[in-house]
This record gives C-alpha cells, sequence and structure tokens, in this order.
C-alpha cells in the first residue's frame, strides 16, 4: 500500500508534513524504496533498505518525542558512492572498489547521519568521478528519466537521475569539473557547487585535490539551500576545508531580485552553445529583468585560458591519485578511464606551476566582474543530453568531443572556487532539461539561492 501513497513534492513539503507527523518516516521510505525497486535509470549501486527502515524507526521516535533536529530530520536521501559510509559498501563504481566497506563515514555522511536524514542508498557515478557523461561505471551507465536512451550527464549521473525520478528528495554529489551541475542541467534537477572549502571532503575519495567540491542536487532551489545548510561547515580532517560561521542560506530567499544587478557575459560562456540552449537561457534573463533586475553585458577576461588550467591541473592531480593503481593493475580500470589518466603521466612541472598562477590571476578576474554585479548567468551545459556512448558532438557546425562540451562552462568556477548554481531553465523541443547556471561571489550561496528561488518561482509558479 505504501508504494501508492501520495507524497509531498518537494523536501520542504516534507520536511514540513514530517515535523508536524502528517506523514511518517517510515511511510514515506517504504514508498521510495518501492519506488527503488521498479526504477530504470540504474541510479543506485547500493540499495540500504535495512539501514533506510532503521533510520526512518529512529527518526519517527525521535521526532514523536519531541526531539526534532532540524529540515532534514526523517527525509530519504543518496549519497554517491565516492563518498566512504561506514559499515555500507562505497566502490567508487569501480572493479577496484567492488566489495570495498569503509569503516567510517566520511565528513558529509555523518553530517547527514546528525541531521536525522534517512540513507536509502549510495548513487552511480562514473568510474572515479572522472566523465561528465556518467555512461562509464563498472555496475552499468546511469540513464536519463527524460529518454533512457540518453546520458544523465556526470559524474553525479546517479544522484541527479535519482532525485529527477522521485526516488529521493536529495543527494550528495561531488563536482571537479562540473559532475553536480552537469546532471543537475541534464536531468532537469537543482544542483550547487559551493565555494570551495565550504562543505568538508575528507572521506571522499578524491579525484583532483584542489578542484574537488561536494554538494546537494534536489529537485527545488528551497530543498537545496535546506540540504546545503546542513552539509556546510568546517571539517578538521580537510585540509582545504574553512572555518566559517553556520549559516541558514535559506535566509534569503524570498528577498526578490528589485534592484539588483545580473551580469551576462558576452563571450565564452554564449561561444558553441546549441541554439535552444541559448535561447533558454536568454529567456531566462528576460525573466530576471521582468523582476526588476538589470540585465547587464559583462566581458570575464581569459576564460579560455582558466578553463585550460583547470584541466591541466585535474590530469595532473588525478595521476597523482591513481599512480600506484596505474603501475601495479593497470587492466582493472574502466579502457576509456585509463586512456584519460594516462594522460597526466606526461605533463610538464612547469605547466602546472603556471596553472596555479591563472587559478590566483582567475579569482580576480571574476571578482572585478562580480563587483558590478549580483550574479553572473550562463547556461550550465552547452548541449542537451547526449545518446548513451556517443563521443562526438556537432554545436552549429562546430565539432567537438562530448567530455570537452559538457565541462566547458562548468569547469572554470572548479578553477577559481566561486560558488555556482545549476537551476532548471525549461526543456528543448524534444523535451530534454537545459540548465541556467547562476555564479557568484566567494560565499556568495545564499544570494544565488535567492536568484534561482526568484527565477524559480516566475518560471514555473506551480513549483
Amino acid at each position: 500500500m505504501a508504494q501508492h501513497m501520495d507524497l509531498p513534492g518537494s523536501l520542504s513539503e516534507l520536511s514540513r508534513a514530517l515535523r508536524t507527523r502528517a506523514v511518517s518516516p517510515v511511510e514515506v521510505t517504504e514508498a521510495l524504496l518501492a519506488r527503488v525497486e521498479a526504477d530504470e535509470t540504474n541510479s543506485f549501486i547500493t540499495v540500504t533498505a535495512e539501514r533506510a527502515r532503521e533510520d526512518a524507526a529512529r527518526a519517527e521516535r525521535e521526532i514523536g518525542a519531541g526531539g526534532y533536529r532540524g529540515p532534514l530530520h526523517g527525509v530519504p536521501v543518496g549519497i554517491k558512492d565516492l563518498v566512504y559510509t561506514g559499515g555500507i559498501r562505497t566502490t567508487m563504481a569501480s572493479a577496484f572498489f567492488e566489495d570495498h566497506v569503509p569503516d567510517r563515514d566520511g565528513a558529509v555522511a555523518r553530517r547527514l547521519r546528525e541531521a536525522g536524514s534517512v540513507l536509502l542508498g549510495k548513487t552511480n557515478t562514473h568510474e572515479f568521478a572522472y566523465g561528465p557523461t556518467g555512461d562509464r561505471s563498472f555496475f552499468g551507465p546511469t540513464r536519463n528519466p527524460h529518454d533512457p536512451g540518453r546520458i544523465t550527464g556526470g559524474s553525479s549521473g546517479g544522484s541527479g537521475a535519482a532525485v529527477a525520478t522521485g526516488l529521493l528528495y536529495g543527494a550528495i554529489g561531488s563536482d571537479t569539473g562540473g559532475s553536480i551541475r552537469i546532471p543537475a542541467a541534464l536531468c532537469g534537477v537543482v544542483g550547487m557547487k559551493p565555494t570551495f572549502g565550504r562543505v568538508g571532503k575528507s572521506g571522499v575519495f578524491p579525484l583532483a585535490w584542489t578542484l574537488d567540491h561536494v554538494g546537494p542536487l534536489t529537485r527545488t532551489v528551497e530543498d537545496n539551500a535546506l540540504f546545503l545548510s546542513a552539509l556546510a561547515g568546517h571539517d578538521p580532517e580537510d585540509p582545504h576545508s574553512v572555518n566559517r560561521p553556520k549559516e541558514d542560506f535559506a535566509r534569503d530567499l524570498r528577498g526578490g531580485v528589485r534592484g539588483t544587478v545580473v551580469g551576462v557575459p558576452t563571450d565564452f560562456y554564449f561561444e558553441h552553445v546549441d541554439d535552444e540552449i541559448g535561447a533558454r537561457v536568454r529567456e531566462a534573463a528576460e525573466v530576471f529583468r521582468a523582476l526588476g533586475a538589470e540585465i547587464r553585458e559583462v566581458g570575464v577576461p581569459n576564460v579560455w585560458e582558466t578553463l585550460h588550467a583547470q584541466r591541466l591541473t585535474l590530469a595532473a592531480e588525478a595521476y597523482a591519485v591513481h599512480e600506484e593503481r596505474l603501475k601495479s593493475d593497470p587492466g582493472r580500470f574502466d579502457d576509456q578511464g585509463l586512456e584519460r589518466l594516462l594522460q597526466g603521466e606526461e605533463l610538464r612541472a612547469y605547466r602546472y606551476a603556471n596553472a596555479q598562477q591563472r587559478k590566483l590571476r582567475s579569482r580576480q578576474e571574476f571578482g572585478e566582474v562580480l563587483e558590478g554585479v549580483d550574479v553572473i548567468l550562463a547556461p550550465s551545459v552547452p548541449i542537451p543530453a547526449t545518446e548513451i556512448g556517443q563521443r562526438q558532438t556537432s554545436i552549429n557546425g562546430h565539432q567537438e568531443g562530448v567530455y570537452s562540451a559538457l565541462t566547458r562552462l562548468t569547469g572554470p568556477t572548479n578553477m577559481n572556487g566561486l560558488p555556482s548554481l545549476s537551476v532548471p531553465c525549461g526543456t528543448t523541443a524534444s523535451g530534454l532539461p537545459v540548465g541556467l547556471q547562476l555564479m557568484g561571489r566567494p560565499f556568495g550561496e545564499a544570494t544565488l539561492y535567492r536568484f534561482g528561488h526568484a527565477y524559480e518561482g516566475a518560471s514555473d509558479p506551480a513549483r
């Protein structure tokens, strides 16, 4: 009977219903487990049904006894299978770790547990998170809920698909070149790459230490803000973690955007972009104008150079992470992943040094633009979801590798660490989702959420 219950549509609605005990965490969990069983997107590597039932029963007892912990209490969530979960298999979607069971939780898994959430399972990812398509996992490709023959985007594809399909109310992803924002855009959900260091990364298997970010994927902007409020905080075991006061990221959601300035780049972010995607994003700019924001054209300098520096840094650091495995047992890697990793071996050290200088300059360049505008608006991804296995694409006659196209507009803010939010922005004529990217000042997540929420409400009042 549980699987037919009428579930709240968003995490924030569910949260209110759980707090007032209008619905039970146990019923919600059973309903979602039934959905997961029937699902065909291959979103999960491991479904933690027993743990979910225990978590849900505990949450029900605690809420009933007046021990409400906050907005995620009793809410079913998923964790990308790159984040260590104590006593639960964590595979990195790789043959190397097929049976790996960590003895402790990563920082974000621990925070979700402390928030009283219900762990439904570990979501599928591109092997070792090294790929933006989500179709190269030891456990098979994740399938786009809008068209099962197409990619979800990656590497957090399982998290994106599970949230889009209604299997979860929120999920953790990681983002090194776009791996939260790409699946958010291609699956039609909300994804936040917070400021570098905002969310702790201890117990998250690294792809590239200086580029990795961890953040949430959810159905709505408000849901995302609530989720990030639970994840953010100092992690003493992560050398990149920043120590800042606790924040409520949903605090400004209803502040509106009247009197603000939205910067629309004149180059890079609108170069080689699919016509329909460019049109949807420009329509979004007009929505902001109608809401009372000024739309101002801006030029962000040297973004191509920043992107190239990000890609070089990623290749070098990913090789360093995997060096021992590459030497001792290369045959256990996915063949496409192996080929990419080996490219990192021949890189020259001076180029890596130059890339780190570019990072600092990029922070400065974006910072100067953001002194004159509140947010920068751009597409999240320049193409709609491609077919599973497809590796080349043509954008208005511009030939490009799919991996390159998917990460082109997201990679720069991985390099400079600025927060970056992807919000659904309509669909193409064939019904494939489009994502709008909002970029902001360091630690300006609450502002990005305010803009995202204003757009979401104006463009889709039902949400």
